[in-house]
C-alpha cells in the first residue's frame, strides 16, 4: 500500500498534536501544511514538510491524497467548501462548524462533490471504548439506566480559543454528546443544563468554565454528561454505564497515560480515515452525526443562557 499523502490545515495546539500523533504512522504522512501565521508555519518547518501560507497555496502545490483540517472551529465550513470544489477527502476537526446549520451545510456540500467527509470524533478509535460499545450491542450490560460522561481539562485553554470556539458545550459537550449517541445508539432528547458559577480564571464571554447536562435518551435511557475547564490532576475522561445486568467504568483519558492514549486514538483515527478513502467501511462520525451534536450543544447553551429547555426540543 503506498503511503497516503496528507496536507493539514490549522498548526496550532490541536494541528501541532496531530503532528505528534501521525508521525508513529505506518500508512500515511503528513507532507504539507497550511497556516496562516508566518512564526507557526516555521514552529513546524521539517525535511519531508511543505510549508504555506494559505489552503489555496498548499493545493497548488499538488501531490495530496487528502487533507486533515485542524484550524479554529469558525473556519471549518470555509475549509470544507474549498476541500470539497477541488475534490479532496476530507477529515475535519469538530465541531464541523460552530452551528447545526454550518454542519448540515458542510454535510451537503461534500455530499454534492462526492467527496468523502470524516469528522474528528477520535473518542471511536480508542480500544476499550470500542469494547464497551461492542459489549453494550452484544447486550452483556442489559438494557441501560446510565450513561454518563466526564471531561474535564486540567487548565483553561487561552481567551483567545474559548472565545472562537462557540462556548464550552460547542468545544467540550460536542465529544460527549456523540459519544452517548455511539455507545448507546440512542438519540439525544429533553435536555437539562446547568453552570457553575465558580471560577479559577478571569471569565470568558460566552464560554462558562464547568456545566453539568442531563439528558433524556430516545431508548429510555439516562444520559449525564459533566464538563470542566480545570482539573488539578491532569486532562481526564470516563464513562460509566449502568444496566439491568451489569455496569462498567471505563477512564480511558486518565492521569498518567493520557497524553499517550490521545496521541494513540488520533493516529488510529486516521488511518480508518485513510482505509475508508481506499475503499473500507466507515468506522468515523459522519458529518450527520456531527450535526446531531451540534443540535444537542445549541439546544445546552440556549438553556443556560435562557435558564430553561426550549419548548420547541426534541422529546424521547
Amino acid at each position: 500500500m503506498a503511503i497516503f499523502r496528507m496536507g493539514l490545515v490549522g498548526a496550532g495546539r490541536m494541528g501541532r498534536t496531530h503532528l505528534r500523533a501521525l508521525a508513529g504512522s505506518d500508512i500515511l504522512r503528513v507532507v504539507a501544511v497550511a497556516d496562516p501565521l508566518e512564526s507557526v508555519r516555521a514552529a513546524v518547518e521539517a525535511p519531508g514538510i511543505s510549508v504555506h501560507g494559505d489552503l489555496a497555496a498548499m493545493l497548488r502545490g499538488g501531490r495530496l491524497d487528502g487533507v486533515l483540517i485542524a484550524s479554529s472551529s469558525d473556519t471549518h465550513l470555509a475549509a470544507i467548501s474549498e476541500l470539497a470544489a477541488a475534490g479532496m477527502p476530507i477529515l475535519c476537526e469538530k465541531p464541523c462548524g460552530l452551528s447545526s446549520r454550518q454542519g448540515k451545510e458542510a454535510a451537503a456540500v461534500a455530499a454534492a462533490a462526492r467527496v468523502p467527509l470524516q469528522v474528528a470524533y477520535w473518542r471511536r478509535f480508542v480500544p476499550n471504548l470500542k469494547t464497551l460499545k461492542a459489549r453494550i450491542v452484544a447486550g452483556e450490560l442489559g438494557d441501560l439506566y446510565l450513561a454518563a460522561c466526564y471531561q474535564w481539562d486540567e487548565q483553561p485553554p487561552a481567551p483567545s480559543f474559548r472565545t472562537r470556539s462557540g462556548g464550552i458545550f460547542m468545544d467540550m459537550a460536542v465529544h460527549e454528546f456523540d459519544q452517548i449517541r455511539w455507545l448507546s445508539g440512542q438519540e439525544i432528547g429533553v435536555l437539562h443544563a446547568v453552570a457553575a458559577r465558580t471560577l479559577s480564571d478571569p471569565p470568558v464571554p460566552g464560554d462558562v468554565e464547568s456545566a453539568q447536562l442531563l439528558c433524556a435518551l430516545s431508548g429510555g435511557a439516562t444520559g449525564l454528561i459533566s464538563l470542566g475547564r480545570r482539573f488539578p490532576l491532569g486532562d481526564v475522561c470516563k464513562v460509566e454505564v449502568f444496566g439491568t445486568r451489569n455496569a462498567e467504568e471505563c477512564r480511558f483519558l486518565w492521569p498518567p497515560s493520557a497524553a499517550q492514549a490521545f496521541l494513540d486514538a488520533l493516529r488510529l483515527q486516521a488511518e480508518s480515515f485513510v482505509r475508508w478513502v481506499g475503499g473500507a467501511a466507515p468506522e468515523g462520525a459522519s458529518a450527520l452525526d456531527a450535526v446531531a451534536a451540534l443540535d444537542a450543544a445549541e439546544r445546552a447553551s440556549r438553556i443556560v443562557q435562557n435558564g430553561r429547555e426550549d419548548a420547541d426540543a426534541r422529546v424521547a
